[in-house]
């Protein structure tokens, strides 16, 4: 007790209070209201050229990397992801240099996957994770963990430090949540199946994203009933989905070389005191600064590298496929049972839109905006608490250290739409 309070709590207090202020509180800068991290970053891609060059050199540079270390001879998987990254990372090259079909140039297919998601997410990554070390380095996850284990373990079989990562995720966006739970996991503070739960469930997109489903869809006027509705849909269905398979097997053991931090400290008093103790505890031990950073950063380039590549690919290619071919008209056919079942308007439309959702988060949007109020609104929630698609969120999700095979993100993706369906429907007829 009196070695506990021989720590100064102003490393914790003060490195805290600007990771809070960098990742939570939304400010209004040259007339656009963000985080001061996206602000950052959109200061930063202002400058002529800049964002592009840099997704097409870091893509180039993450695939001479990963011939280097042999990335592609470690397992199919590998070797399939290495397949993959080269195209995009082609693909990156011929948007840079305006060289392709037309087809492909095509404004709403890969430019738009290039600027709107590529280069965002590319550059959030490694500056986003700079800032994360006061977020994550100097005693807040662990006294937010602290308090919120009442809630997170017994509902979500989570330490309670990952409700950093669901705020993270809905103030900024979902790479930056899986910038977060990577960081957390690798370091010991998660386990593997902690970390696919947190992953998977609460690295949604941000309120940005949703304000502009909700514009597309003609319910902005109904704004907070949807954002509510969507928090409760999003996370009710993660409590189901993390208690049934493929993610109650994910192997419940940590990261290698990682150390192991729990929830439970050995610190006394109430839980409040606890949570003050650990967190002043924590900042006033960790290493400096600069080192933190560095490494942060550093390690932000690689993913960058991977998931810009990744990015191109699976986005191009969904969107492509949603475009020319009738892929999505089949697969309507496993959805239109579930709304068909509750008499939804335009059912088979709903269906083919939440189908194209694993392409892109905002297809269902766009094909349902003139449908009935009920449908628009159930889309739109669906659009949110599917949280994984091929356009952004996978490429994330498969550039980090959790240890999801693909076959079961696909698993877990159909598992939350069916869920989402099924609660969403009911809650929008009570209310509409």
């Amino acid at each position: 007790m009196e070695k506990q309070q021989q720590y100064s709590p102003l490393k914790f207090l003060f490195f805290s209070a600007i990771g809070i202020f960098m990742f939570f509180i939304p400010i209004t800068f040259m007339g656009k209201n963000s985080i001061p991290v996206d602000h950052v970053i959109t200061l930063i891609r202002k400058i002529p050229h800049l964002g592009a060059l840099y997704v097409v050199i870091v893509t180039i540079w993450g695939i001479a990397r990963a011939v280097r270390l042999k990335k592609y001879a470690s397992s199919f998987t590998d070797a399939f992801f290495f397949v993959t990254n080269l195209i995009g990372t082609a693909f990156c090259a011929m948007v840079y240099f305006n060289i392709g079909p037309e087809w492909f140039l095509d404004k709403n297919i890969a430019p738009y996957i290039f600027n709107a998601v590529a280069v965002s997410v590319t550059m959030l990554i490694p500056i986003g994770s700079i800032f994360l070390a006061f977020l994550v380095n100097y005693g807040l996850m662990e006294c937010v963990g602290e308090l919120m284990v009442p809630v997170m373990r017994p509902i979500f079989h989570t330490p309670g430090r990952a409700a950093i990562d669901a705020v993270a995720s809905f103030v900024g966006s979902y790479s930056v949540g899986l910038i977060i739970t990577n960081n957390v996991y690798r370091k010991g503070g998660y386990t593997a199946r902690e970390a696919a739960i947190i992953g998977t469930g609460f690295s949604t997109v941000s309120a940005t994203f949703m304000i502009i489903v909700a514009k597309t869809l003609g319910i902005i006027e109904h704004w907070n009933i949807y954002f509510w509705v969507t928090l409760v849909v999003c996370f009710t269905v993660t409590a189901i989905t993390l208690r049934i398979p493929p993610l109650s097997r994910v192997p419940d053991t940590f990261y290698p070389s990682a150390v192991p931090e729990g929830d439970i400290t050995e610190e006394s008093g109430g839980r409040f005191e606890r949570a003050w103790k650990i967190g002043v505890r924590t900042g006033a031990t960790a290493p400096g600064l600069y080192e933190i950073a560095k490494d942060n950063f550093t390690y932000g380039i690689v993913m960058a590298s991977g998931v810009g590549a990744a990015i191109m690919f699976f986005g191009v290619s969904a969107l492509l496929i949603s475009k020319y071919t009738t892929l999505f008209d089949y697969t309507a056919w496993i959805y239109y049972p579930f709304f068909k079942v509750f008499g939804m308007p335009d059912a088979m439309l709903a269906a083919k839109a939440t189908s194209t959702s694993i392409a892109d988060m905002f297809l269902p949007a766009i094909l349902c905006r003139d449908s009935a109020l009920t449908t628009r609104f159930v889309v739109a929630v669906i659009c949110i608490s599917e949280v994984l698609f091929f356009s952004g969120m996978l490429p994330c999700l498969t550039g980090t250290d959790i240890p999801l095979k693909m076959r079961e993100i696909f698993i877990v993706w159909f598992e939350r739409v069916v869920f989402s369906i099924l609660i969403a429907t009911p809650i929008v007829y009570i209310l509409f």
